[in-house]
């Protein structure tokens, strides 16, 4: 397959929501409860809305489309959000299941992170994405929290690389 990768703008705000959805139910189908897919189902208009803003106020966003123009992945990266670790952040990636095995998701991480020292969230429970991290020099630093109420309390880790 073949994959084309650019800048998300404001314009692209409902493609990438919805690509963002359809990866989140791709990836939590078995590990969230179907309560948790209901309510982002339920969120679409809202995450278009925030995803248009942050798009117009500058987001370091890209999205990954295949040769017939379907997007198939997602990114965002940005300066670091943890007062502890403020260096860059990956903010998240998604790839749709339709693509996973092409080398789209390394393309979208490099795209992303151009090779920076960064870290990650990762939800427990994600082996698949935990190896692609690991891979990528990704290393648990030994911290770990619950996510909030709508991702169900879960546990998560940071994951950083020099």
């Amino acid at each position: 397959m073949i994959f084309s990768i650019r800048r998300a703008l404001p314009d692209d705000a409902e493609t990438y929501s919805r690509t963002h959805l359809q990866g989140l139910h791709e990836t939590y189908a078995q590990i969230m409860p179907p309560q948790f897919h209901v309510h982002y189902d339920a969120e679409l208009p809202t995450l278009i809305a925030k995803r248009r803003e942050a798009l117009e106020a500058g987001a370091s966003s890209w999205v990954a489309f295949d040769e017939a123009g379907t997007a198939m992945g997602i990114a965002t990266s940005g300066p670091g959000r943890d007062e502890d670790r403020p260096d860059f952040e990956l903010h998240h990636i998604y790839t749709l299941a339709a693509s996973h095995g092409t080398g789209l998701g390394q393309r979208l991480l490099d795209t992303a992170l151009e090779g920076r020292a960064a870290y990650l969230w990762i939800l427990n429970g994600n082996p698949r994405a935990e190896r692609f991290y690991r891979r990528n020099g990704f290393q648990p630093d030994g911290t770990e929290t619950l996510c909030g109420p709508t991702w169900h309390h879960r546990p998560m880790f940071r994951m950083h690389r020099q």
